[in-house]
């Protein structure tokens, strides 16, 4: 029973309270900022696996999330697809560039492989900045056509969020399952030392190429949610700012912790919100809070250790009446 406690609680906040909330305050702002967090959760999840749980530093993530934003972008103003088609021809589109750019990449270890993402991430950039004829560069693309999937509106707020949170759930789900695993322990012994993995006779190039490419799957689909909800892409939307917006949400929420990314991600994305009050100084309280967040809570706000005890008692209590009696799993 206890094993399921945590999915259904996920569920019941997403699904039940979260939009019953936000129906009954009856403002479009609320609706839009959860979309917002939402789709940011997704893209700290992808982040949180590359980074927190294979130990690739990537500094050009934002570049794979424009990718997917301007794929849909262009598929629905120029061919008429719909959402339903735009969101996962975007999550493939950016897993095809993500195994294209790791593939040269990967045999590159710690800052080296760092840098060499920032570079090609920038690379991106210029492109759309630049290639007017296919992105309008600095214009942008603009009327995109809102979330209508397979014929079915879901153009208004709640429609759009319950759409995003279904998505949201289930890129959690694949992030977790993927982690969370004997392939998620395998990935972890990568991030300590793949060279000893490799001397293990573990296929690390491949390991590395599969996790970017889950990675910028979903970092794609959250570009696609992001074209699809504001109507708008602009290549400013996904400069090296909004990587290491990203990379700030996996650190200060716990690197190697799934919870922590989506602790990091909402906390990032309404904290500012919060503190509109006090104007332009609400930036330097927010950078304030992440600077004593990691002086204090040097692992995150959710930590690894604390993430995989929460995993270990959950397996633990679904395992314990295994008719084998052979510990699986954490035990």
């Amino acid at each position: 029973m206890r094993g399921v406690l945590a999915p259904l609680a996920v569920f019941a906040v997403l699904f039940g309270v979260l939009p019953a909330g936000l129906s009954a305050a009856g403002s479009g702002y609320l609706f839009r900022l959860a979309d917002v967090t939402l789709i940011f959760c997704i893209l700290s999840l992808s982040m949180q696996l590359i980074t927190g749980v294979a130990g690739l530093l990537t500094l050009g993530h934002a570049a794979f999330y424009g990718i997917g934003a301007y794929t849909a972008a262009i598929l629905s103003t120029r061919l008429g697809f719909d959402a339903g088609l735009t969101i996962p021809a975007s999550g493939l589109v950016s897993a095809l560039f993500g195994v294209l750019i790791a593939l040269p990449t990967m045999r590159l270890v710690s800052i080296y492989f760092a840098v060499a993402t920032l570079g090609l991430g920038e690379m991106i950039y210029v492109t759309l900045l630049n290639w007017v004829s296919f992105t309008r560069g600095p214009l942008g693309i603009g009327d995109i056509p809102p979330l209508r999937p397979f014929g079915f509106d879901l153009s208004s707020p709640l429609g759009t969020y319950l759409l995003i949170a279904a998505l949201a759930a289930l890129a959690l789900l694949v992030v977790h399952r993927v982690a969370h695993s004997y392939y998620g322990n395998t990935l972890r012994a990568l991030r300590e030392d793949d060279q000893c993995a490799d001397a293990m006779g573990l296929p690390v190039v491949r390991l590395k190429i599969e996790t970017f490419a889950i990675a910028t799957f979903l970092a794609g689909i959250a570009g696609a949610l992001w074209a699809h909800t504001t109507g708008y892409v602009n290549p400013a939307d996904f400069r090296f700012a909004e990587s290491i917006l990203i990379l700030a949400m996996v650190v200060v929420g716990g690197l190697g912790s799934i919870p922590g990314a989506i602790v990091g991600a909402a906390l990032l994305i309404l904290l500012p919100e919060a503190l509109r009050a006090i104007g332009r100084v609400r930036i330097l309280a927010v950078g304030l809070i992440m600077f004593l967040c990691i002086l204090f809570l040097p692992k995150g706000l959710f930590g690894e250790v604390t993430a995989l005890d929460l995993v270990r008692r959950q397996f633990g209590a679904a395992w314990r009446g295994s008719p084998t009696d052979r510990p699986l799993g954490w035990r």
